[in-house]
This record gives C-alpha cells, structure tokens and sequence, in this order.
C-alpha cells in the first residue's frame, strides 16, 4: 500500500500570520482605545478645571463684592459712631446749661439779703462760692438754705475773715457745696419756666 504524504507547512505559516496579524490588530485597538481613554479622561479633566476655575473666577468677585459691602459697613458704623457721640456731646451741653440755669437761679433765690456773691466756681459737682456778707449770721442763713435746696447741698464753710471794702466793715466767705440734680431732670432735661413766679425754695 503506498503512502500518500501532504506537506502541511504553507498552511501552518498561513495560519501563524493570521493569527500574528490578528494579534497585531488586536494590540492596535488596545492601543487606541487606550490613547482614547487618555484623550476622553484629560478632556474631562480640562472641562472639571475649566469649571473649578470658573467657580473660583465667580466666587472671587463675590468675594470682593462682599469686601466691599463689609468697608461701606465699616463706614457707616464709624459715621453711626460719630453721629452718637456728637449727639452724646450735644446732650450733654443741654444737660450742661439746663444745670447751669438751674444752678445760678436756686443761688439767686437762697442768697439772703446782705450778701453778694463775688465768685462763683464749679469743678464737677463742686461749687465753691465767695463773696461778702454784712455778718456771718447771713452765711449760717445760706447754708440753711442751701441745706433745704432741691439743687444744692453738703454746704462746708471754708473761711470767714474780716475785711474792708469801700470803706466799710465786712465779712468775706468762701463756701463749698454740691450741686444735685434730680432724677426728674436726669430723665428730661428742660430748662426752668420762666414765667412761674419766683418764691422761696423749700426750706
């Protein structure tokens, strides 16, 4: 019986091309559906720092939209600030000459006759007072009253001494006292009514 004999090699070199090429092909694809990848993931990244820079663009000028508002604020509270203390200065001469009035017409009523004031000083609420009396009976008088005043008080004699003026015989005094103000005036300032009549304060 013969042998037949069938030389297989071509197809074999066949088939490892193909299967070569194929393999080729199919590192190719890998190759570009990587570097697909890598375009799709850095142009979603460049699209997410776009953005990111985009919020932060936005939320600096917010930022400096609110700066600005916090100086304009700032302002208005040191306009607001000035503005009080210019009303508190503004009080506070009312108050000021209110007390003064008051001050220099309770002097007027419980001076005694005899007795004029040469000088009258106020440091606080310390009122020195000097001035001439025809005797010191008169001083024990306006100590009395101002003792008995709504806007004076704690009288202290300070001196007493003998002296001439004009050619006559009189006594010089020096007296200390406090100046009150009533709780009725601290809440509403108003300077004393003219037209009340003018009587002897309560002693």
């Amino acid at each position: 019986m013969s042998t037949i004999r069938i030389n297989l090699l071509p197809h074999r070199e066949q088939k490892r091309a193909l299967q070569q090429k194929a393999l080729v092909m199919m590192l190719a694809g890998a190759a570009l559906a990587g570097l697909a990848l890598v375009v799709i993931g850095h142009l979603i990244i460049s699209g997410l720092q776009e953005q990111q820079e985009r919020r932060n663009q936005f939320l600096q000028q917010e930022i400096a939209k609110l700066d600005a508002q916090i100086k304009e604020i700032a302002q208005l509270k040191a306009k607001t600030n000035a503005l009080l203390e210019r009303k508190k200065v503004v009080e506070s001469l009312q108050s000021n000459r209110a007390e003064s009035v008051h001050l220099f017409d309770e002097l007027a009523r419980d001076l005694p006759d005899g007795m004029y004031l040469k000088s009258v000083k106020q440091s606080g609420s310390t009122v020195i007072l000097t001035g001439y009396t025809q005797s010191s009976a008169r001083v024990s008088t306006l100590m009395r009253n101002i003792m008995a005043s709504k806007w004076l008080g704690s009288p202290r004699l300070i001196e007493v001494s003998a002296a001439d003026k004009d050619k006559r015989r009189v006594n010089v005094f020096s007296l200390q006292a406090t100046q009150i103000v009533p709780a009725a005036q601290n809440q509403s300032v108003q300077a004393p009514n003219k037209d009340k009549p003018r009587g002897a304060s309560a002693k």
